[in-house]
């Protein structure tokens, strides 16, 4: 009569054994985070480990990979392999990262009839100059001549060349090299065996998986009429998020121009006061916020609505909040972010 109880407990003792078999395989994991100074801003990366030395080695790799595309993608640092390409029109045996970056950048103009171009820094340097100090007639002159120089179509990317059809064009990468080094950076992290982090570059951010128990990441969107209150608050768990304003950089004092510049008119684009994109990667994130805020509130959702797991929060010139129509998974009640 004794033997069904005698399984029953060796049942139990296998049990027990399991379970602490589990335990020993899945530590504990705790929270480590660090902020640098690069791609003028600051970066944040944030990850689960079960040790200082795990953790620390992963965020090393993922700033070592991101200082990497930083020394690409500059279009200042005359080492950087994008300053070398405005300076002389071409270059020889470009690095796959700024083929990457120059072609995503041409997919993303054409999938957004051009509202997103990275030939108008031309453009920026007429406006960082000084042109907000001139007659309207003076700047539409020398916005005409300098629109020669703007498009997509007039940069050819091969295999081992990648160069300019008109002498005078340049590229500004800032639309986009961003959410590209967040996504980078993710996958290094990954590959360090690392499951729940998530990298913050200014605000054009991505998640690798939700927190070790499940909760999603927590994202505050700034209010732009008041930077210390937040006008949404987003949950993610593996998307990426990315936001572009006109509350931050501005060339002149009145706050008029500021340095997102609509490609077809030469001005600031001035339809949105801030466009936000979910995305699953932060290269989509960063190349749409920036496509949406010229394209306007209405053009911006639609275009939104038309792409796979894609959505987006837009607060116009009015102040009316645009929404698409899957935004309502994200959004939480919460007041704090992550």
């Amino acid at each position: 009569m004794r033997k069904p109880y005698l399984i029953i407990a060796s049942a139990l003792v296998l049990i027990i054994a399991t379970l602490s078999a589990i335990s020993c395989t899945a530590p504990l994991l705790s929270k480590f985070e660090d902020t640098r100074s690069m791609m003028d801003t600051f970066v944040t990366i944030t990850v689960y480990a079960p040790d200082e030395e795990k953790a620390d080695s992963a965020i090393g790799v993922a700033f070592d990979r991101m200082e990497e595309i930083e020394k690409v993608a500059s279009i200042f640092d005359e080492e950087a392999q994008a300053f070398q390409l405005n300076r002389d029109g071409y270059l020889e045996a470009p690095s796959e990262d700024l083929r990457q970056l120059i072609t995503k950048s041409l997919e993303y103009g054409r999938l957004t009839d051009g509202a997103f171009d990275i030939t108008v820094q031309p453009l920026l340097e007429l406006w960082g100059a000084g042109l907000w100090q001139e007659p309207q007639e003076v700047q539409e002159r020398r916005i005409n001549e300098t629109l020669a120089l703007v498009g997509g179509d007039k940069v050819s990317v091969e295999k081992s060349k990648i160069f300019f059809t008109e002498a005078g064009m340049k590229i500004t990468l800032g639309g986009i090299a961003k959410g590209y080094a967040v996504d980078e950076a993710l996958k290094v992290i990954k590959q360090m065996g690392i499951k729940h982090a998530l990298v913050n570059a200014g605000g054009d951010l991505a998640t690798l998986g939700s927190k070790p128990e499940g909760e999603p990441w927590l994202i505050a969107l700034v209010n732009p009429d008041d930077l210390t209150q937040s006008l949404a608050n987003f949950t993610i768990a593996g998307e990426a998020l990315a936001t572009s304003g006109n509350y931050e950089r501005y060339f002149d004092p009145e706050r008029e121009a500021h340095h997102i510049i609509n490609p077809k008119t030469g001005y600031s684009a001035q339809e949105c006061i801030s466009a936000t994109v979910i995305a699953p990667n932060a290269t989509q994130a960063d190349a749409l916020s920036t496509s949406i805020f010229v394209m306007g509130p209405e053009a911006g959702v639609a275009l939104v609505e038309s792409l796979s797991n894609v959505e987006c929060l837009i607060v116009s010139a009015d102040r009316t909040i645009y929404v698409s129509s899957g935004l309502s998974v994200y959004l939480a009640e919460s007041e704090s972010g992550e």
